[in-house]
């Protein structure tokens, strides 16, 4: 396998802030190092780099959809699920499902959108037990430019920064990842 414009990864990465650091513990045999077990150097590099990009775009992404339509990034999800489906609705567990978290967090989104008169609930009329889920014409008109933010930025900040065979490789990447997980994470332990 042939690695086109990889990345130069610099060994001496400065340590980030938020990562706990491992102090020796006096009952330890060996002192504890900055390495993470199983990891070689060059992987815990690589590793550190997806988490620290990944954990920057996010966040920006989220400032950025706050500060200019007053929908967090999650919100602007919810929607965009909503707006994109068949009728404008989704059962919950199927946003919850969609969105790779657990039910009761899409349960507390939906209220707090629902609160703002984006979304409505209701039953589902095939199971007197599910709740569906419906963006309100308020929702579409909020989630349309925010979607033109959303995709913008990740455009100029995701995207641009690589050539178009490094961003198929880190999709197909993705994919590889997460493909085995799907179906692995409980919804307990979702985010």
């Amino acid at each position: 396998m042939t690695v086109i414009d990889a990345p130069v990864v610099s060994s001496a990465l400065p340590r980030p802030s938020w990562i706990p650091s491992c102090a020796a513990d006096e009952t330890s045999p060996e002192p504890l190092t900055d390495r993470l077990p199983d990891l070689g150097d060059m992987e815990q590099r690589c590793w550190q780099m997806f988490l620290e990009s990944s954990t920057r775009l996010l966040e920006m992404l989220n400032r950025r959809l706050v500060n200019t339509h007053q929908l967090t990034m999650f919100d602007f999800l919810v929607l965009n699920v909503l707006a994109k489906s068949r009728h404008g609705s989704a059962r919950m567990g199927d946003l919850a499902q969609a969105l790779v978290v657990r039910p009761s967090r899409v349960t507390q989104q939906i209220q707090r959108l629902e609160a703002e008169g984006l979304v409505r609930r209701s039953r589902s009329t095939h199971d007197g037990r599910g709740v569906i889920a419906s963006i309100t014409r308020e929702g579409r008109v909020r989630v349309k430019p925010a979607a033109y933010t959303y995709g913008r930025d990740i455009r100029k900040h995701y995207l641009d920064q690589m050539p178009r065979n490094q961003m198929i490789a880190i999709g197909d990447s993705c994919r590889r990842v997460s493909a085995p997980l799907k179906g692995t994470v409980s919804p307990e332990s979702r985010f």
